[in-house]
């Protein structure tokens, strides 16, 4: 349901909590008005705006299409078995109902901020804090987790063809069996170079390696389909509806792609009439494909062998063909695909930290902007190191749910988000409207805690942990130098 060409009306007619005691402190919000007028604007420079719908598209399939199929499928189906089809649904339909609502917010307030900034156009200063502090976790976890599993699908690559692999003291994090995974690295440094060059470039990059990921799934599902078993899909849950709840709530990670392309509402050209587009196209095909690739997959090797597997597929193709070079083209496949998910998901943190530095919750280094080539190259660098580091250092598995949490309660707010501007801006102009609001964000908003509440012990105690330090953050600091705080002196 677009309106092509429609914008927000002009003047910060946003009603404000007036200035008082400390809680009409934290309910203040900032303006769409002015959300959308600071657009693109950071220190010393601006970001520039040269993405169409196209590479919007690109850039959601980049961030969402790897990391669910070519890293996580081997934590997911010990949990689900054959079932893990499933839940790539469950999560798949819980991630369509909140991108219907990123959809509308991302028409609305086309901004780097994603969730962050509709957060704080409708919900007040802490919650939109709390929330960027969970896009922090999701992706810059998200960029390590990945990294992580990039280094095993580089290791069947360098085995097919070189005959050689990368030793597990240099390959693997502590807890895997080895010391420091130096490939996991390497990956968030190529991604870190590619960015520095400007976000054209960027979207460049990411479209081909988009590209060819897509052929090597495409050609995955060709020839595995060659092995495939009906008696595979025997016991099809034999870890019951539970296991796949867990499965779908680990797998959920794998589609935050489409907040990725909401990341670049400051460098899209129209981002009002494409971003809701990229958005919603980016969705169907990912799950298309997911499920796909998925159901071939467990019927082509048992789910048992599953356990303990961060390069299933390329094990799948030579199990079939007993060829290693079908292995060996989908290995390099999968170098392409998972760099790509790197490249884009570091992006999208990259431009939520321009945001909140702009309004002055992080420091002012994250929204400086170099002259020459549009990009916010310290930031770029900052958090580059950061998700490097984690990389090597962290096993896959913690990282995946990690992030999980941080995606769902974020995704979570975007579904309140929406309900609260529809009442509190009846009048503003949407280019893509959310269908039967409030029901479908009421819908994604309590699936996004039903599927927190599938993840394990562990999980929630490493998030309220982050999420108390947040808060030390915020009042020792975002608070005092918000700068609608300093407006108010």
């Amino acid at each position: 349901m677009l309106e092509h060409g429609a914008a927000p009306p002009v003047g910060d007619s946003d009603p404000q909590p007036p200035s008082g005691g400390l809680g009409t402190r934290l309910m203040r919000r900032k303006p769409v008005e002015r959300l959308v007028a600071e657009g693109g604007k950071g220190e010393g420079g601006t970001l520039r705006r040269s993405m169409g719908v196209w590479q919007l598209t690109m850039i959601s399939i980049g961030a969402t299409l790897g990391t669910g199929i070519f890293v996580v499928l081997g934590e997911a189906v010990p949990d689900a078995g054959p079932a893990v089809i499933l839940a790539f649904v469950i999560a798949g339909i819980t991630a369509l109902f909140s991108a219907l609502s990123y959809a509308e917010l991302a028409g609305s307030i086309p901004v780097s901020g994603s969730s962050y900034s509709y957060a704080y156009a409708t919900l007040g200063e802490l919650v939109a804090w709390v929330c960027g502090w969970c896009l922090i976790l999701e992706y810059g976890v998200s960029v390590a987790a990945v990294a992580v599993g990039w280094g095993q699908y580089l290791n069947e690559l360098l085995d097919g063809t070189l005959g050689f692999t990368i030793p597990d003291a240099l390959s693997a994090p502590p807890g895997d069996g080895g010391y420091f995974n130096l490939p996991a690295l390497l990956v968030v440094l190529l991604a870190m170079a590619f960015l520095l060059g400007g976000a054209k470039e960027s979207a460049r990059a990411n479209t081909i390696m988009v590209v060819v990921k897509i052929v090597a799934l495409l050609l995955f599902c060709g020839v595995a389909l060659q092995g495939v078993k009906s008696g595979n899909y025997a016991n099809f849950m034999p870890m019951g509806m539970a296991g796949v709840s867990a499965a779908g709530a680990t797998l959920f990670f794998s589609y935050i792609g489409f907040d990725a392309a909401s990341t670049a509402g400051e460098e899209a050209k129209d981002p009002q009439r494409d971003l809701p587009r990229a958005i919603m196209l980016s969705l169907v095909i990912v799950t298309a494909l997911y499920c796909l690739v998925a159901a071939i997959a467990v019927g082509a090797m048992p789910w048992q062998k599953f356990e303990g597997s961060e390069a299933a597929l390329a094990g799948i193709m030579k199990a079939v063909t007993g060829q290693s070079w079908w292995a060996v083209l989908l290995a390099f496949g999968a170098v392409i695909a998972i760099a790509s998910v790197v490249l884009t998901v570091l992006y999208g943190q990259t431009r939520i930290l321009f945001a909140m530095s702009r309004d002055g919750l992080v420091p002012k280094v994250f929204s400086k902007v170099h002259p020459k080539s549009g990009a916010p190259r310290a930031n770029t660098v900052i958090v580059s190191l950061f998700c490097g580091v984690l990389a090597a250092a962290v096993p896959l598995g913690e990282l995946a749910d990690a992030t999980s949490i941080g995606t769902l309660f974020a995704f979570a707010l975007v579904n309140v988000a929406v309900i609260v501007l529809r009442r509190t801006r009846p009048e503003m102009k949407r280019t893509f409207r959310t269908p039967l609001s409030p029901l479908f964000p009421a819908i994604g908003f309590v699936l996004c805690v039903y599927m927190m509440g599938s993840l394990g012990a562990v999980t929630w105690v490493v998030f309220g942990a982050w999420m108390a330090v947040g808060l030390v953050v915020y009042f020792g600091y975002g608070m005092r130098r918000s700068r609608l705080a300093t407006a108010e002196k």
